[in-house]
């Protein structure tokens, strides 16, 4: 499953916000084993376990949206809304904090 964050702070900022979510993400759900990986400049590989199960995803940073990809196995496929949205509402946040000049 593929979906985009929107946002208007260029891709560097939106690199910076998108680093600063992904380790506040591995803070906050540390209970999910949550692991970030930067392949590129832009592109990340993350993974997080839910039960028995590992999920594995990427992000990719553009100049106006973030990328997000996420494979689900099947059995696991009623989590993948959540999983995306907790990690959208993430970078939303840190989005919001680079605008505000927080970070």
């Amino acid at each position: 499953m593929k979906q985009r964050v929107q946002h208007n702070i260029g891709k560097e900022k939106a690199i910076l916000a998108t680093k600063a979510a992904l380790q506040s993400y591995e803070r906050k759900f540390s209970e999910y084993n949550p692991s970030t990986r930067w392949v590129s400049d832009i592109k990340a590989e993350i993974s997080f376990r839910i039960s028995s199960a590992k999920l594995y995803g990427s992000l990719v940073v553009h100049e106006r949206e973030i990328d997000l990809h996420l494979d689900v196995p099947f059995l696991l496929r009623p989590f993948k809304n959540k999983a995306l949205g907790i990690v959208e509402k993430e970078i939303l946040l840190w989005v919001r904090k680079v605008e505000l000049n927080e970070i």
